[in-house]
């Protein structure tokens, strides 16, 4: 009989967490990708787009498109950076301001099921021992060496979203 492994469990949440949210987000017009970018943007204003697109670990040709289209909507301004014009810096619109609100509800309530029967100290403490595997994996990707005690926050930040 196969075990379930960590990487296993981890990931299967993961992918539960993103349907659970992708179920509650449906009625808004966004897909859950451009839920990611505008959550990013919103926590990383002024980035370029070669940075966010490697923040969302994602090709930068799906991110321009992605950008596209939230252009269009309103949701997102490119401007030129001032010390060097092939660069593109993202900003948020204000149109946008509502939206995030939502996101933030949306998250929180999926977070709030998947949480579900864990007290406050467990909530606590899987977030920590979350936090150290990924500095764990941080590190390593970044060619160094895992600290048992390291609490410094990866390079890489997460959306706040489910």
């Amino acid at each position: 009989m196969l075990q379930i492994t960590f990487g296993f469990l981890l990931h299967d949440t993961a992918r539960l967490m993103r349907r659970d949210f992708e179920r509650r987000s449906k009625g808004t017009g966004l897909t859950r990708a451009q839920w990611a970018v505008l959550a990013y943007v919103a926590r990383n204003e002024g980035s370029s787009q070669a940075a966010l697109a490697d923040m969302l670990d994602i090709e930068p040709i799906t991110l321009v498109r992605l950008l596209d289209k939230l252009e269009a909507a309103g949701l997102v301004e490119r401007r030129p950076d001032p010390t060097d014009r092939r660069v593109r810096r993202l900003h948020l619109t204000e149109a946008t301001g509502p939206l995030l609100v939502q996101l933030q509800d949306l998250a929180a309530e999926a977070r709030e099921s998947a949480l579900a029967g864990l007290t406050d100290a467990e909530r606590q403490q899987l977030t920590d021992l979350l936090m150290k595997v990924r500095a764990n994996l941080s590190g390593r990707e970044l060619g160094g060496k895992p600290s048992d005690n390291d609490d410094s926050t990866p390079s890489v930040r997460t959306a706040n979203h489910a």
